[in-house]
């Protein structure tokens, strides 16, 4: 079973992250994302580069997952 800590631990694995929390239920999830990565990114090329840390997973185990990406200066303000 997918969990969100599971999820976490792969995006934190293929991203630098100062932030990263999942939430979920088992088959829709959440997460708030921030790193450093995604500053001078749109935002579909931030998410992508979220999908691209998920691999596999995003095809074959997780339904759906919704997410906000935000740089580090976002998030402190």
């Amino acid at each position: 079973m997918v969990t969100p800590d599971s999820i976490a631990t792969s995006i934190r694995a293929g991203i630098a992250c100062d932030h990263c929390e999942v939430s979920g239920d088992g088959q829709h999830f959440e997460a708030i994302i921030v790193s450093a990565q995604f500053r001078g990114l749109s935002r579909l090329k931030q998410h992508q580069l979220v999908f691209g840390a998920l691999g596999d997973r995003m095809r074959e185990e997780i339904h759906a997952l919704s997410m906000r990406t935000l740089t580090p200066e976002e998030w402190s303000s």
